[in-house]
Order: C-alpha cells, then structure tokens, then sequence
C-alpha cells in the first residue's frame, strides 16, 4: 500500500547523490547506497541551493528493473534523461530549443525509438558482428603488443581500456583513424565535463555555467563533424554504420540534421566510453586479486564472467532520469504524475537482495542479472559489441600476462553520469 508521507534525503545524502565528486570516492557512496536502499529505497532528493528539481531516488533492484521495463508509465521525454541542473536545462532550451543538448535513441520515447533503434539494430546483432571478429582480434593484438612493450609498469587507461574501444567504434562508424583521438576528447568533455582531468580544462572547481560551456562546444564539435562526414556518406556509400544512418529515413523522410547528429554522438561516445570502463574495471579487479587472476587465466571459461562482472561492478552508465506519465507507486510510495526519478544503476548492482557480496569481483557469479544495460525497450544498443570487445582483450591479456598488481592509487572520474576509472596504474610480468 502507497504512503502519503514524503521521505525525504538528508542534505548531506543528497549532496552525496548530486556531487560529482561524490563518485569518485566509490566505497563511501556505496556505503550511503547501502543505507538508503535499506532505509529509504524510494527518496525525495532536494538540493539544498535549489540548483536541480526535486527527483525521486530509487536504489532497489526489483523497483529499477521494473521502472527500466515499464515505458508507458515512465517516459525518458519530456524532462532530460540524464541529472541535469535546472540552469543548465535552461541553457539547452536557449540553445537548442529541447531541455536536452543532444536528442538521440536515449531520449526517444515510443513510437518513435523503435522507428529509430530498428535502423542500426541489425548491424549491432551477434550474426552480423561475426564478421567483425577477426578485425577486432587483431586489434587487440596490437593494442596488446604496446603492453608487452611498455616495460613492465604503465597506466593502463590511457595505454588499453581507452583507445581499444575507441578504434573499434570508429571503424564501425567509419571515422578515420586520424580523427580518434579528437572523438575520444570530445567524448571526454561531454561525459566527463565535471571532472577537471577529463573536461581538458584544468579547472578542479568549475562552476556549472563553465561545464555547460564544456559539454555544449564538444557537442556542437561533434555536430560539425558528423555533418560532414553524413555528406561524405550520402555521396560515397560505405559498409558501415555512419552510412545507414546518412541515408537513413523514418516514415518515408530522412533524418532531420538534429536527429541524425544525435544518432552518431552517442554510437561515437557511448560505444567506447563505457566498454574503457569496464575493462579498466576488470584490470583492476584482476590486479588486487593474484589468486583471481591466476584461475581465470588457467581456465578461459570464465571469460564470459569476467566480463559480465566487470559491466556489473563497475556500473559505467551510472544513472538514467525518468518522468513518470502518470500517478503510480514504487516499493510503497507514491509517485505524482511529472514527478522525476532517477533510476541509479549504481545502487542496484550493488543490491545483496539480488546480489551476493556485491562489492566483491567474482568472475565466477552466477546468475549474473546485472542492469548495468538498462533493460527493456532502452537496453544497450551495442551491448553484444561491449562483451565481444572486452571478452577478445582479456584472451589476449591473459595469454601474454603472467602476473599483475596496482603500481599506484588508482583514481575514478568525478562524475554523476559516465563513471569508471581515469587512471589506472600497474605493473605486469609478461608470459614466457
């Protein structure tokens, strides 16, 4: 039965929930996550300076899951989908006109993802991505090759989990090789616009109208760019996938430029971010645990859990924003038709209701349920792409690798919405 009560976060709760740097401090927001899932799984979230609109947290799995499932009653339009402040959602209506800088398959509700999503879906499919397997092998090869030759000790972010992903996803878009790196620090200053090492601006306390200016010239960047590279698509026709979407139609019209420059930033960002997350997370894991390592070196098995353990601990995609369309209920309490509610995948990875010892890296967990991507009509586009990538690396690394430990401190992103770590230094012994 719906309560009328409204329960509400303490402000050093909430500040928690919205302070960027709050991530980056992992163990200390879990531990809050704990709390709240136990004690207030469905909260009134208010910032104390009035810079966000109230939202609703929900931190258990079963209410996230079922919240992911049901897109009639909670919609990813009309409000942003990703926690945004209200001066910055103000700023995107100057810009743009729409609440969000960048409308793309996330904020799309039905009918339209599907017209939307079906136009790229096949390509993302295990059948077709076969054809990719080699290619990919040998990439990571390569990108393995630069390991082995880097001496022993490296930061494994910027050396593999970083460009690894990115060269795939470009050569799936087909973007130049000449042009990654401007991809992956455009991709930086949107996602990582709150954190100073990422955004490239040094700033370690930005104010928010300088992150808004960060994050809307990268996507203004990235428009200018796909822009172009559309016209070169439409007039020379290639085998990949910015070429489906140059020539694309919905209901017999092709895409408006809006449109078709929200479908290739996030295929260009969200397809290699997140997977650099994830492997820098399993290194990690594998790094601070010899005995870990050594079995799933011996038994390559547990490739697939290695994988999906390192999608589920790790949490890339850190929260979604949802509105609901209608009064309804989660876990009890009432929720007001337009009310907002972040879904915080975050929290119900790491639920013990659905996961047992979540903070431990068990390669070996099984089942493995995690919502690291999304679910239900949303779920990852390039989801199959994310576990053939990481699942041909760590062959590779564990084939040529004989011992791995930290060399330093590692260090996550300060960030609400892309997380995952930004350094990651460590020291290796290479197979005989």
């Amino acid at each position: 039965m719906a309560t009328n009560s409204i329960p509400t976060l303490s402000p050093d709760l909430a500040t928690a929930v919205i302070d960027p740097n709050s991530y980056a401090e992992w163990d200390g927001l879990l531990d809050k996550f704990d709390w709240l899932r136990e004690n207030m799984p469905v909260g009134k979230v208010v910032a104390a300076d009035d810079s966000f609109d109230p939202f609703w947290l929900i931190t258990r799995y079963e209410d996230v899951m079922r919240i992911s499932k049901d897109n009639q009653t909670f919609l990813n339009n009309p409000r942003p989908t990703v926690l945004s402040t209200k001066d910055a959602i103000a700023f995107s209506e100057k810009v743009t006109g729409s609440k969000m800088l960048v409308d793309s398959l996330v904020v799309f509700d039905a009918p339209i993802h599907m017209k939307y999503r079906r136009l790229t879906q096949d390509w993302f499919m295990p059948k077709n991505l076969k054809l990719l397997e080699a290619e990919i092998e040998a990439l990571a090869k390569v990108t393995v090759d630069r390991l082995v030759n880097a001496g022993g000790e490296v930061d494994f972010v910027p050396l593999v989990s970083a460009p690894y992903p990115l060269h795939v996803v470009m050569q799936i878009l087909g973007v130049p090789e000449a042009d990654e790196q401007r991809m992956l620090f455009l991709t930086q200053q949107m996602f990582g616009g709150q954190d100073e090492d990422l955004s490239g601006t040094g700033l370690k306390d930005m104010t928010p109208e300088q992150m808004m200016q960060v994050v809307a010239g990268a996507v203004a960047d990235f428009e200018a760019y796909f822009a172009k590279l559309a016209e070169e698509k439409r007039a020379n026709p290639t085998d990949d996938v910015a070429t489906i979407i140059a020539n694309a139609e919905v209901d017999g019209k092709p895409l408006n430029d809006r449109d078709m420059a929200g479908y290739y930033i996030i295929v260009a960002s969200a397809g290699h971010d997140t997977t650099s997350a994830s492997t820098a997370g399993a290194m990690m894991a594998l790094a601070q645990d010899p005995e870990q390592f050594a079995r799933v070196k011996a038994d390559r098995s547990l490739l697939s859990g290695i994988v999906e353990e390192a999608i589920r601990w790790t949490t890339p995609v850190q929260h979604f924003m949802r509105t609901a369309a209608e009064d309804t209920e989660i876990g009890g309490q009432k929720i007001a038709k337009d009310d907002w509610l972040m879904i915080n995948y975050v929290a119900a990875n790491h639920d013990p209701a659905q996961f047992d010892n979540p903070r431990k890296f068990d390669a070996a967990r099984s089942p493995n349920r995690h919502l690291a991507f999304g679910a239900g009509a949303h779920q990852c586009l390039g989801l199959h792409l994310a576990r053939l990538e990481m699942r041909i690396l760590f062959n590779e690394l564990l084939d040529r690798i004989e011992t791995l430990e930290l060399a330093g401190e590692p260090k996550r992103a300060k960030s609400t919405f892309v997380g995952g770590l930004k350094t990651l230094p460590i020291r290796y012994s290479l197979s005989k």
